[in-house]
């Protein structure tokens, strides 16, 4: 056995499938990354070629003489089989891509939309005196590197430095991390779980400006940023894996907690936060990473910032003061409510304020969480009194948001009914231990009823028989975040068999769609009649697949990715 066949059959079910706009990139999950340059790579539409996304960018072409046959295409490494030998790519720092390809693969570095950056002896440089920023591509032999730096001279002495670098090392220390993962024994679901794992490698992040410790991104590319209720979905499956790591994924959100108590929806690492906030599910989060961290340090820190948290959403998000709250509604028609999390569902058109069916749930949960909390670190009154709150609230929205002639919890206008559209928000109370029995029956029923929520894939965001109902993210695509609390939910009331199946039918059309385009989506068509490559996004899908024009499903979303390992973890599949 060769050197490289070692390292390549190291570890069982390796990702394999090269697609077209899959996240290429240094993880911080290996060493300092450098999110504030904005450098990071994509698998391109032809094969073994990157898109490398710089202000203006650029296209590494690896042309071997003809195709081959991949052994490995993980976010940090792909090693493919070609005549003449083995094609290789590995990130050796966040700036730098090193590689070996057979005598006579070609080469380029080019911009996207413009020519070929020229040889000068052993290397091809494309600088960008505009935005401050080079690219280097150095050969010698059977090796490249290619490197980024904010001149010429820095980006071509990283590329040749690559050279030098231990490539087979590099690739063997990449992969080491799959001897780290939780695994599973099938191969094919062994392998999306491998993709999945190599989603959340691919989108962790090092310490960098204001973010203190390890965070993580939904997408590398274009989301780029820290959101608040992404986090917490990553940690699902960072749990299993590293319980400290996904600590510091949630420390890092409440860390810029502001002064009045609000948690943006989104941060960067300049300090920069926006002006909402999102879903409030920290305390879930805290309190599931407690169940494998077990540090009650943890607890300690996070306990007054969730509670401030709670506090300024009672201040600021219930206007008419009855203890259920309501999502900033705004004028942008694509976006009418960015810190729902579901920014373009048809909940939201008509600008209407309402107590809204999720927020006021997960402000339940979230009270329950932070009172189970205040208990676990010995503060009994203080537990108490959060979940005497959790209680009072939960009750409301039964007492409240339930629709009797839709037979589903609704939206609540602020001057008066409800409002006529049954969203997947509807299922959030099934995680409310006080749930009436009849609700869950109706939700129940709903989710059955093909003219609902019984799709070919459930849950759609929206029900099919609302007009409005399309493949356009929150309008009526399936998300498997939303999906992983609707089973959490089902569980809670017992359901076990409604859970067991929407967990497998959750798996089952996210690993189909990795095997069919390499990649794991944002959402999906919940009547499976398109793939998430033609679905809208806030406008009419485009072709050809542009990812800055963010008018497709995003590619190795890493929320997705944590749920469907969450899911396999848990026996689905």
């Amino acid at each position: 056995m060769t050197q490289w066949e070692g390292i390549l059959n190291r570890h069982a079910n390796l990702p394999d499938l090269w697609g077209e706009g899959a996240i290429f990139a240094f993880s911080g999950l290996d060493g300092e990354t450098n999110a504030a340059s904005g450098f990071v790579g994509t698998y391109g539409r032809e094969p073994y070629q990157v898109l490398l996304h710089t202000p203006r960018r650029r296209i590494l072409e690896v042309r071997p003489v003809a195709p081959g046959r991949a052994r490995v295409a993980t976010g940090d490494v792909v090693a493919v089989e070609v005549p003449g030998g083995l094609l290789v790519q590995a990130w050796a720092a966040w700036h730098t891509l090193i590689g070996m390809a057979p005598e006579g693969t070609a080469l380029a570095l080019r911009m996207e939309d413009g020519p070929a950056a020229e040889w000068q002896d052993d290397a091809a440089v494309s600088a960008d005196a505009e935005h401050g920023e080079a690219l280097a591509l150095a050969r010698a032999g059977e090796r490249f590197a290619l490197a980024y730096g904010t001149t010429a001279e820095q980006a071509l002495g990283r590329a040749r430095a690559g050279l030098a670098a231990d490539l087979a090392a590099t690739v063997e220390a990449r992969l080491a991390f799959y001897g780290r993962t939780p695994s599973l024994a099938d191969p094919g679901l062994g392998r999306l779980l491998n993709k999945c794992w190599s989603v959340i490698k691919v989108n962790a992040l090092s310490p960098e400006g204001v973010i203190r410790q390890r965070w993580s991104t939904p997408d590398r590319v274009p989301h780029r940023d820290m959101w608040l209720w992404d986090s917490v979905f990553h940690t699902l499956a960072v749990n299993r894996l590293d319980p400290q790591l996904a600590w510091e994924y949630l420390k890092s959100v409440l860390d810029g907690q502001g002064e009045d108590g609000m948690i943006a929806h989104q941060h960067r690492v300049n300090g920069w936060r926006s002006r909402i906030t999102q879903p409030p599910l920290l305390g879930w989060g805290v309190w599931e990473n407690y169940g494998y961290l077990r540090s009650k340090e943890a607890l300690e820190y996070a306990l007054p910032r969730l509670e401030r948290y709670l506090e300024w959403d009672l201040a600021h998000r219930d206007a008419d003061g009855n203890g259920l709250v309501e999502w900033l509604r705004e004028g942008d028609t694509r976006c009418r409510s960015g810190e729902s999390g579901l920014d373009n569902s048809p909940r939201f058109d008509n600008g209407l304020p309402a107590d809204d069916v999720d927020f006021s749930t997960f402000l339940a949960e979230d009270m329950r969480y932070t009172g189970l909390i205040a208990r676990e670190l010995g503060d009994e009154a203080r537990g108490q009194a959060w979940l005497r709150r959790a209680a009072e609230t939960s009750a409301k929205v039964h007492a409240l948001l339930w629709d009797e002639r839709a037979g589903f919890y609704c939206d609540r206008y602020l001057s008066g009914g409800h409002s006529p559209v049954r969203a997947v928000s509807g299922f959030m109370p099934l995680l409310l231990a006080d749930i009436p029995a009849p609700h869950v029956d109706g939700l129940l029923r709903a989710l059955r009823d093909p003219a609902q929520f019984g799709t070919a894939f459930p849950i759609p965001t929206v029900a099919v028989s609302d007009p409005s109902w399309s493949t356009d993210m929150w309008r009526g695509a399936t998300w498997a975040n939303m999906n992983y609390l609707a089973i959490r939910g089902l569980r809670q009331q017992g359901q076990l068999g409604a859970a067991r199946e929407l967990a497998q039918r959750t798996v089952e059309h996210v690993g189909k769609y990795y095997e069919r385009f390499g990649a794991i989506f944002e959402f999906f068509d919940a009547k499976d009649q398109l793939p998430p490559t033609q679905c809208d996004r806030k406008g009419p899908h485009q072709e050809p697949y542009n990812i800055r024009r963010k008018m497709d499903s995003i590619r190795d979303y890493q929320w997705t990715a944590a749920v469907t390992a969450a899911l396999l973890l848990e026996g689905a599949g």
